[in-house]
């Protein structure tokens, strides 16, 4: 589905996929010191337009997807911006107490999240999976029997979610002519989710089964992709250092709201 959103070509599809893993799971960490409002505010502009300009995809699904997880990435703010401590209150009722300060630490906390999202969705845009698992198998040395196992796994997917709208769609069907209570609350529940509980796990034996048998081991193998580390990896780490460089800069000589340390 993601294939058919892209309309452009980015530099970042021929970036080794271990490259763009190593390089988020570090950004993870380096966020986590970074207390700076300011920088995070140039940050996250920063990585927005980053996502826009190399993502490679079409702004309508793409925007639909930011909507998304703009949302989901405020709601994990909520707690610390209700239940906060500070000393300036903005806003109190009852046992929810909005202050400066928690409104600044939830702001921040939502824009860690945010830069974290968009800079994984960037490698989720420009990066096919086939090319993820080869890449740990063959950079990583990652076995193969568990590479294919998650590859095909992933491939299941969009199976498990056709079966789920066949179901609802039976079993729409089949409620006409039943009495009401034999299908509401938990037993609507279980009447979803023990076939495809069901289902799930005869595909999975079936599929280990089938692996198994086409000879699936840890031993030596061909491969048909071969992922390699190459000048456009260079060029990925030195862009996303220069983000982080030129967003600190920004927070530094030109503050927006002057919060240095949001602790």
């Amino acid at each position: 589905m993601i294939e058919s959103w892209i309309n452009r070509y980015s530099f970042l599809q021929d970036v080794n996929p271990v490259t763009k893993i190593i390089s988020a799971i570090i950004i993870f960490f380096v966020l986590l010191f970074i207390h700076n409002f300011d920088m995070m505010v140039y940050l996250t502009l920063l990585m927005f337009v980053y996502l826009i300009i190399f993502s490679g995809i079409k702004l309508k699904p793409l925007f639909i997807v930011l909507t998304i997880v703009t949302v989901l990435s405020m709601t994990s703010s909520l707690f610390m911006l209700f239940y906060g401590e500070g000393e300036r209150t903005l806003f109190k009722f009852y046992f929810i107490h909005i202050t400066w300060e928690s409104l600044t630490r939830s702001s921040h906390l939502f824009m860690r999240s945010f830069v974290v999202t968009l800079y994984g969705m960037a490698i989720a845009f420009t990066t096919r999976i086939v090319m993820i698992f080869y890449s740990l198998m063959i950079n990583l040395k990652l076995k193969p029997k568990y590479a294919y196992g998650f590859m095909a796994a992933i491939r299941m997917v969009p199976i498990f979610i056709d079966e789920a709208i066949r179901l609802r769609k039976a079993l729409k069907m089949r409620y006409q002519v039943i009495d009401k209570k034999f299908y509401n609350g938990l037993n609507r529940v279980n009447h979803y989710l023990i076939p495809l509980l069901s289902q799930s796990i005869r595909k999975a034996h079936r599929l280990a089964v089938a692996m198994e048998t086409k000879g699936f081991t840890n031993g030596k193998r061909t491969y048909y992709y071969h992922p390699k580390f190459s000048k456009f990896d260079v060029l990925y780490i030195i862009l996303t250092i220069v983000i982080f460089i030129i967003a600190m800069v920004l927070g530094d000589h030109f503050p927006i709201f002057n919060i240095n340390d949001v602790r």
